[in-house]
């Protein structure tokens, strides 16, 4: 997919996540916004899946550690072919299999469940390791949160993997700057994160999370690394697309009323 595919696909995916979070009530539209194309890069050109077998042999793996962002995965995964679109509009209704963070036993394309910070970035230095006592040539992609890297246990996991080498595992930091309670120099500063993670013993690449050039070069960089795992620090924008929403925390966990959703929709200009 060329670069305007890719383009049109996110804003699709992020057209996904308006409605959804909108049909819902609740949910997290920030930081399901700026990670959308870094998602959408990963499961329309970087990873080896198949939506027709989910469970297909030494298919590469997506881990969302920052689970409240599920919306995005949901959205992409439907997006391409997972699951029904509109599936996701159930979004957080009770007894629906599309919860408010991500859950592996009840959605095809889930591969592990997440919401407690920290603990999908554990699961997925596990699910590296164990590839690599298999010998499989799978991946595993996970996605943290700034907010998410004040937990002790990321770094916990961060120590691990440089120990193991594990040079299949590439871990993407979604920095938009913003959490739940504001800015992160203002509730726990996270700087510098670059040298923080090269100190623990990891491949570091700094890039703009919205630029697919930029996003896929990276992935290809992190592929030919050996010996040490890779963390992709993508500088990202808190509800990208969505004018009133960019740069905003007040829109981390708050949904969109009718009008602004049909703003947010027209704005994003994608196909939903």
């Amino acid at each position: 997919m060329d670069q305007k595919g890719l383009e049109k696909t996110a804003a699709n995916v992020r057209t996904g996540v308006i409605k959804a979070i909108h049909a819902a009530g609740s949910g997290h539209p920030g930081g399901s916004l700026s990670a959308a194309d870094i998602v959408t890069a990963l499961y329309f050109e970087v990873m080896n899946i198949d939506p027709k077998d989910p469970d297909m042999k030494d298919r590469d793996k997506f881990i969302l550690s920052k689970g409240h962002a599920g919306p995005v995965q949901y959205a992409a995964l439907a997006e391409r072919g997972y699951f029904p679109k509109e599936d996701i509009l159930s979004l957080r209704k009770l007894g629906n299999r599309f919860q408010g963070h991500p859950d592996m036993n009840k959605v095809p394309g889930i591969e592990m469940s997440t919401g407690s910070l920290g603990q999908g970035f554990s699961a997925s230095c596990g699910m590296a390791l164990a590839a690599k006592l298999d010998g499989s040539p799978a991946r595993v992609y996970t996605l943290l949160g700034d907010g998410e890297i004040q937990e002790g246990m990321i770094w916990e996991a961060a120590m691990s993997a440089a120990h193991y080498s594990l040079d299949n595992l590439t871990a993407i930091l979604d920095w938009n700057g913003l959490q739940i309670d504001g800015k992160n120099d203002d509730v726990m500063k996270i700087t510098p994160v670059t040298d923080k993670f090269a100190a623990f013993g990891w491949n570091v690449i700094e890039i703009d999370g919205h630029d697919f050039a930029q996003i896929l070069d990276a992935f290809d960089k992190a592929k030919a690394c050996k010996g040490k795992p890779t963390v992709i620090v993508a500088k990202t924008v808190k509800g990208k697309g969505v004018s009133f929403m960019e740069g905003q925390a007040g829109w981390h966990g708050k949904a969109p009323d009718d009008d602004q959703c049909k703003q947010a929709v027209e704005e994003l200009g994608g196909e939903w």
